[in-house]
């Protein structure tokens, strides 16, 4: 190839667009080859079609009156070998520098090979790509729109939030080996792992570029129908986390399409939790409690040997005395009092409460919770063991059992994703299901490795009672860590029960100053989704589905 070709190429890449075919619904089929041939794109690209040996009469006769086109090529293979071997065989075909997944009953939007065009004109460098996407209902209407986060990879290990639309350097994808035998029904999601071991990052474009069709053999009409596949699943978690060099238990989680992943804590850790408290009071469930005492003993009550724990109380000065006799009763030898004499100021009391701690990792937890998992902070320690994962979150409750933290959001205000849903809830496309990635966590509960606090420079004084866990949260991620939300590790918040600390004018503006627009754009959230809220509802006129 010629350095000009090259050049050209870099700049427009050609397409190669991959699609096996077994059995679909002919009409849908029909559709699927349509909406190829109907793309607005004006560059260069093929249509690579494998037909894996269909036993539907109807099925060959869409495939054997298609109009001979340059660009379209039908391979068909002599016996049926499944979706894998189909796919490398539509792999070892293609010509483009990119190829481009489409499912034989999937359908393009008419823009999509002119959007990522542009997109890798304007990035050059990117490997990997995927946008939003929405469902193709039995009666040929639009609705359910997913509109995906940027690249999240824990939560990728957890389940392939991505799936459509997928477009990757075809260099990279051979490179890699291609489809991986034996992965039928969880092909892509393998494919994306392994691609995920050998970039930075995947990039998104926030817009709907395939309609994915509700069938009732795929995961978009009917996940149960798969059990077969999602077994596969399972095995690909499992192996990519092993080339990654994670040990963790794999099994099915309880909800349909994700796979549950439990780290194996390394060594016996110590955790000193820090806990602020002034000795506040109050009833919960119809009974007066002091709330660190519960807070504690809840604690204490989760006889885990994979770890230990170390209770640092920071403590203010003019406390009733009863408190600290209370805690020395529950927690013995283990407690680290440090006693506060300064006017109140939540973030002085973490960072000389986390001076005084001597464990590997450190969790900031606030005096008004109580444990409701047991196992919850081995899991956090679990995930907080990887290097590039700075702070991991956990699920908590209001004392009514609904959800008072389900990660931070940064979507037009500074909330908690999913506020006052039911605790159980998964979600809207399982992301209350799922370890993920988020903007931030609150620090009520929240569990970093000592180092990590030490080396951002704790939290911020000039924050003493709000944002200053938003402030610590970005912070983490400016140093270039990950911060991971788990649903496997859940206390109660009785938020309000305690203290409740206006805002002060001060920290707004410290706040603004220091993080500006980063309050506003939250790559775990999408651009197409309303701001201000928190339940991941989408604009205005972009559901999907037009009226009848």
């Amino acid at each position: 190839m010629s350095e000009s070709t090259d050049r050209e190429s870099t700049v427009t890449p050609r397409f190669s667009v991959l699609t096996s075919v077994f059995n679909p619904d002919p009409s849908h089929l029909e559709a699927c080859l349509a909406s190829v041939e109907q793309q607005t794109f004006a560059g260069s690209f093929e249509h690579i079609v494998v037909d894996d040996a269909s036993s539907r009469v109807e099925v060959r006769s869409v495939l054997n009156g298609l109009e001979q086109l340059p660009w379209r090529h039908v391979i068909r293979r002599p016996a049926n070998g499944g979706v894998v071997a189909a796919s490398n065989d539509a792999l070892a075909a293609a010509s483009g520098d990119v190829i481009v997944l489409l499912d034989h009953d999937d359908v393009l939007a008419p823009e999509a090979l002119s959007r990522l065009a542009e997109f890798f004109e304007e990035n050059p460098d990117a490997q990997v790509v995927y946008s939003d996407h929405d469902l193709l209902r039995f009666d040929d209407r639009l609705y359910s729109p997913v509109f995906n986060p940027d690249f999240s990879p824990e939560r990728l290990r957890n389940h392939n939030y991505i799936t459509h639309l997928v477009a990757a350097r075809r260099s990279l994808v051979v490179d890699i080996g291609g489809f991986t035998v034996g992965t039928d029904g969880a092909q892509d999601h393998d494919l994306l792992l392994r691609l995920s071991e050998h970039v930075d990052r995947f990039h998104h474009i926030p817009e709907i570029l395939l309609h994915w069709r509700q069938s009732a053999t795929s995961f978009s009409g009917d996940p149960e129908t798969n059990n077969a596949a999602f077994e596969r699943e399972v095995a690909v978690v499992a192996a990519h986390l092993e080339r990654c060099g994670i040990e963790a238990a794999v099994s099915r989680a309880a909800n349909p399409g994700v796979v549950r992943i439990e780290r194996c804590v390394h060594g016996v850790p110590t955790v000193s939790v820090v806990i602020p408290t002034c000795g506040s009071r109050g009833r919960i469930w119809g009974v007066e409690r002091i709330f660190i005492h519960d807070a504690v003993a809840s604690l204490l009550a989760d006889a885990d040997d994979r770890i230990r724990f170390e209770i640092v109380a920071v403590i203010d000065a003019d406390t009733d005395e009863v408190v600290e006799r209370g805690l020395r009763q529950i927690v013995g030898d283990a407690l680290r009092i440090v006693t506060y004499t300064d006017p109140f100021n939540f973030s002085d009391k973490i960072n000389r409460g986390v001076a005084a701690a001597t464990g590997d990792f450190v969790l900031l937890l606030n005096d008004d919770t109580e444990l409701i998992a047991p196992g919850s902070v081995a899991e956090m320690v679990g995930l907080a063991q990887s290097e590039d994962i700075g702070m991991v979150g956990a699920k908590l409750l209001f004392e009514d059992g609904t959800l008072q933290h389900g990660g931070h959001l940064y979507h037009g205000t500074i909330s908690h994703s999913f506020l006052g849903w039911q605790g159980d809830h998964p979600g809207p496309h399982r992301i209350l299901a799922v370890e993920r990635e988020c903007a931030g966590v609150t620090a009520a509960a929240a569990l970093l490795r000592r180092e990590v606090f030490n080396r951002i420079g704790g939290m911020n004084t000039a924050l003493p009672a709000n944002y200053n866990d938003v402030d610590l949260s970005l912070t983490v991620r400016s140093a270039g860590y990950r911060i991971v939300w788990t649903p496997y590790a859940s206390w109660y918040h009785f938020e309000q029960k305690s203290f409740d600390h206006p805002i002060a004018q001060s920290e707004i503006d410290e706040i603004e100053r220091r993080w500006g627009d980063f309050l506003r754009h939250d790559p775990y959230s999408n651009p197409n989704l309303a701001p201000g809220r928190t339940d991941w509802l989408e604009l205005p006129l972009r559901s999907g589905a037009t009226p009848l």
